[in-house]
C-alpha cells in the first residue's frame, strides 16, 4: 500500500474506525478514476516519454467516468508516473496524496448519504463536490495535511471551522480593512510562532469551507485565506496582487457584464520584510443575495454534487440552452471590452429560480486578463492592476474563455447529461447558441495542468482539443 493509504488507512483505525472498511473499499475505485485523469492528460498534452503509453481510448477522453482502469499494466497512477517521470517524485507522492483523500471523501459521502439530509443553501452544494477537479489528476491532493486536517478542514467532510482573529500592529498592516486578520487555524498553527508580534485576539470567526477549503462562508461574507497547502497545482497563500487587484477589478467588472459580479470588497496582509506576505493574508469576498425562490450553487454541482442537472430537469437539453444562453453572451461581450473571464465550474455560481437557470454570477479574479488598451478604445480606463492580469493579447484573453466555459464547462456539462440522458453529445451542443467567432475554430484550448505541474509552473501550458461546436 502506499504511504498516503497506509497512512490514511492506519489512522482510521485508530481514531475513525466507522470510516476505515469504506476507505478501504474506496480506494480501486479512487485509483481508477486519478489514473484516468493522468491518462487522458497523457492523451492530449504535451508531455515528456510519453510514447508507446498503451490504455483504453474511451478512458482518455475529457471526463471520463470509470470504475476500474490498467493503463500500461499500472493501476496505480503514482506506478505509471514513476514509470514515465522517475526524476518526478514529489509529482508521484501527491497522486498517491490525491487517491487516498478521494477514497477518503467517497468513504465519507457513503456514510453520509443514510445519516445526513442535504441543506439547500450555496455552502451545502459546494460541501456536496466528493471528486474535486473534473480533469486534473492532482483533484484531491492536499500536500502537508494528514488525514485529521483533511477530516477537520476539507469541504467535502462538512465541517464547521472556527477562525482566530489576529491583530495585526498598525505599521506591519496592508490593506483596505482595519488591520485584524482572520486566519485558517491549520496555517494560523504553523505561523504563530515565527511572527510573535501577532497576537490572538481570542475571538473566532465561524466558518464553513467552500469547495477551494481555503476559501470560507460565514455568516455574511466569503473569506479567501492563506494556507501553505499543495491543493491541484498550487499553493494556496494570498498574493500581493490578489490583495491589490480584487477591489479595483470588482469595481471596474460590475457594471460592464451580464454576469454578477461577486464583489471583493476589502482585503488586507502583513507587511513582513518591507512587503506584503503570501502566508499572512486575507481577500473578503461578497456572499450571493438571493432574492424569493432563488436558489445559488456553484456550477460544478451540476455534474458532481447536488443538485445534479438530472435532479433539476428531464430536458437535458432546454437545461443545457438555457444555460449556455446565460453564460456565453456576457463573456464574449467582456471579451470584445478586453476582459477575459477564467470562468470554470468553480468560479461561476449558477442561481435557479424554480429549478431552471436564471442568473450567473462570478467569483475570484485570479484568473482573470484584463486588457488596459482595448478598454481605452471603448472609453473604459483600467485601475492600476498587478501580476499577471493586465494583459494586451487578445489571443491570450479569448485562450482564458474558451478554454474555461467551453472547454471545459459546457464540454464536461455535456458529457455528463449524454451519459445520464442517453442523448447523443452533437443533439446537446446543437442547443448551444454559439457565436461565430466560436463555431469558426477546428479546436479548442484546454489547459495542460499536468504539464504545467510537471513544468513546476503556476504558468498557463495549453493543449488543444477538437471543437464540437466548429461548422461542417
Amino acid at each position: 500500500m502506499p504511504t498516503a493509504d497506509r497512512e490514511h488507512a492506519d489512522w482510521l483505525r485508530t481514531h475513525r474506525p466507522d470510516l476505515a472498511t469504506r476507505f478501504t473499499a474506496a480506494l480501486p475505485g479512487a485509483r481508477a478514476a486519478v489514473l484516468a485523469r493522468l491518462w487522458g492528460a497523457i492523451h492530449r498534452e504535451p508531455l515528456p516519454n510519453t510514447s508507446g503509453v498503451t490504455g483504453p481510448a474511451a478512458a482518455a477522453e475529457p471526463f471520463a467516468d470509470v470504475e476500474t482502469l490498467t493503463v500500461n499494466g499500472f493501476e496505480r497512477p503514482a506506478d505509471l508516473a514513476a514509470h514515465l517521470w522517475p526524476q518526478q517524485k514529489a509529482f508521484a507522492a501527491e497522486l498517491d496524496n490525491s487517491v487516498a483523500n478521494l477514497a477518503l471523501a467517497r468513504a465519507a459521502a457513503e456514510g453520509a448519504a443514510a445519516d445526513v439530509t442535504a441543506g439547500d443553501d450555496l455552502v451545502d452544494a459546494e460541501q456536496s463536490i466528493v471528486d474535486g477537479h473534473p480533469l486534473h489528476p492532482c483533484c484531491r491532493t492536499r500536500t502537508g495535511m494528514s488525514a485529521a486536517d483533511v477530516l477537520a478542514y476539507a469541504p467535502e467532510h462538512r465541517p464547521t471551522v472556527e477562525l482566530p482573529v489576529i491583530a495585526v500592529p498598525a505599521d506591519r498592516w496592508t490593506g483596505t480593512m482595519p488591520p485584524r486578520l482572520p486566519m485558517h487555524p491549520w496555517q494560523w498553527e504553523r505561523v504563530r510562532d515565527t511572527y510573535p508580534w501577532l497576537r490572538d485576539t481570542g475571538e473566532r470567526c465561524s466558518a464553513r469551507p467552500l469547495m477551494s477549503l481555503r476559501t470560507l462562508a460565514t455568516a455574511d461574507a466569503h473569506l479567501k485565506t492563506a494556507v501553505r497547502i499543495g491543493m491541484t497545482s498550487a499553493t494556496r497563500t494570498v498574493s500581493a496582487a490578489a490583495v491589490h487587484n480584487g477591489p479595483a477589478l470588482s469595481r471596474l467588472l460590475a457594471p460592464l457584464t451580464g454576469l454578477g459580479i461577486l464583489a471583493e470588497r476589502a482585503a488586507g496582509a502583513v507587511l513582513v520584510d518591507g512587503g506584503p506576505s503570501r502566508d499572512l493574508a486575507v481577500v473578503v469576498r461578497d456572499a450571493p443575495v438571493l432574492g424569493p425562490g432563488e436558489r445559488a450553487l456553484p456550477v460544478a454541482a451540476l455534474t458532481a454534487g447536488r443538485p445534479r442537472v438530472d435532479d433539476l430537469t428531464d430536458d437535458p437539453v432546454a437545461f443545457l440552452r438555457a444555460f449556455a444562453g446565460l453564460l456565453l453572451p456576457p463573456l464574449f461581450h467582456l471579451l470584445d471590452l478586453g476582459v477575459g473571464l477564467e470562468a470554470h465550474g468553480q468560479n461561476l455560481v449558477l442561481v435557479l429560480r424554480g429549478g431552471q437557470p436564471h442568473r450567473l454570477l462570478y467569483r475570484d479574479f485570479g484568473g482573470v486578463r484584463v486588457s488596459p488598451r482595448i478598454l481605452e478604445t471603448h472609453g473604459i480606463e483600467a485601475p492600476p492592476l498587478l501580476g499577471d492580469v493586465p494583459c494586451d493579447d487578445p489571443a491570450e484573453l479569448e485562450t482564458k474563455v474558451l478554454a474555461s466555459a467551453v472547454a471545459t464547462v459546457l464540454a464536461g456539462l455535456v458529457a455528463y447529461l449524454s451519459r445520464r440522458f442517453h442523448t447523443e453529445p452533437a443533439t446537446l451542443w446543437a442547443a448551444v447558441p454559439a457565436p461565430r467567432r466560436l463555431t469558426a475554430r477546428a479546436d479548442l484550448p484546454l489547459k495542460a495542468m499536468t504539464a504545467m505541474r510537471l513544468a513546476d509552473t503556476v504558468d498557463d501550458i495549453w493543449t488543444h482539443v477538437p471543437n464540437p461546436l466548429a461548422d461542417p
